[in-house]
């Protein structure tokens, strides 16, 4: 897949691709906000070439590495005040996809710092466009170095709500698959698991088209022969370089995929777990994955998409349905009434009718009764 034809988003991949492309971060401005996390991207060696590349530009550089799983707004909007007092005009967002979407949102904080902290969300009051943003992926799931999406966490953790804005592009993002070499294993099927369920639920919207198609089908692919059939393993290692390669590229079109398209309902049902068990995102996600395909399979189109994606993938529907959900091992016991409670979190999301198949109130709790007792 060509990367470079996405916009507006300039892809740059490849091993070194940091430290390669100084004139990316000097066109961007002169004194970079460095988003992180507190250990991952350090521990990657991503921040190491970063400041390499910087100081290459010419740029100076300022860190704010508090950014936690699930950002919260509020520090989203801390961190946006902390940038405009240190003098920063652009954002370089590094590590997984909450330091990415935290940088996103944190970007337009910066571009706006009278506003308050749900003030993100209305166009009229964030009058200003984000500062430009790079993007350093040091995880493969997300995709959310190719798209303008940020989820952010609100409520004080109860729930969660997108920004979205054409401005909330990365400028650049580098996608290089050194970074995802320190992740253990269980964070690496998470991601990829992440990227997997992008992939199919793009490929289920009516908002497909030629491009999504291309990207999903491609990140499917890689991701299943990875993950599930064991491509390019290497004996003594947990993930061969090859395979942190395939994967990195497989997520990276998965966001081109959503970026068309969004997610479908696995996603907020996911959140549900995530927000309240801590279950990681992508595993959160594939549970439902099951469940998802079954209920597009009622509908004469959703059998057919499910059959060209099972065929693209070399499988059946039938293997996606069961090997999937089973890859997330999640295996918890939720009563009726924390179902309907949990429910009740993520009633009204968009992404229900993001589907061949809408499903109803009801039948989301039939699904929780099924997985969760």
């Amino acid at each position: 897949m060509d990367f470079t034809t996405h916009r507006p988003t300039r892809i740059i991949t490849g091993e070194g691709c940091v430290t390669a492309h100084p004139e990316a971060f000097r066109a961007c401005g002169t004194r970079a906000l460095i988003v992180s996390g507190r250990h991952g991207a350090d521990a990657s060696g991503a921040i190491r070439d970063l400041e390499k590349a910087l100081g290459d530009a010419g740029c100076g550089f300022v860190r704010f590495a508090a950014i936690t799983e699930n950002p919260p707004a509020p520090l989203c909007h801390e961190a946006g005040r902390f940038g405009k007092d240190e003098g920063c005009d652009f954002v370089v967002a590094v590590g997984g996809g909450s330091a990415l979407d935290a940088g996103k949102a944190i970007a337009a904080y910066l571009a706006n710092p009278s506003i308050g902290v749900m003030d993100i969300y209305d166009d009229e009051k964030r009058a200003n466009p984000c500062v430009p943003i790079i993007a350093v992926p040091t995880t493969a799931g997300t995709g959310s170095e190719a798209c303008r999406y940020a989820v952010l966490t609100i409520d004080e953790g109860r729930r969660k709500k997108t920004f979205k804005h054409e401005s909330a592009y990365p400028r650049f993002s580098f996608v290089d698959p050194r970074y995802t070499y320190s992740l253990n294993e269980e964070y690496t099927v998470s991601t990829a698991l992440d990227a997997l369920a992008h992939a199919m639920e793009s490929h289920f919207s009516p908002k497909a088209n030629l491009v999504s198609e291309e990207a999903a089908l491609y990140a499917a692919r890689e991701i299943w022969d990875v993950l599930f059939r064991g491509e390019d393993a290497e004996e003594g290692s947990l993930f061969s370089p090859k395979q942190r390669e395939r994967l990195s590229l497989a997520a990276c079109a998965a966001g081109i995929a959503i970026d068309y398209t969004g997610t479908g309902f696995p996603h907020p049902l996911g959140y549900c777990l995530t927000l309240t068990r801590g279950t990681p995102h992508g595993f959160a996600c594939a549970v439902f994955e099951g469940a998802f395909l079954r209920y597009n399979c009622l509908t004469a189109e959703g059998r057919k998409r499910a059959v060209s994606f099972a065929d693209a993938l070399g499988t059946t529907v039938d293997e996606l349905i069961e090997a999937i959900p089973a890859k997330s091992g999640v295996e918890y016991r939720i009563d009726a009434e924390e179902r309907e409670m949990l429910l009740d979190r993520v009633a009204g999301a968009g992404n229900y009718a993001n589907s061949q198949y809408i499903i109803s109130r009801g039948e989301m709790s039939d699904i929780f009764r099924r997985l969760f007792g």
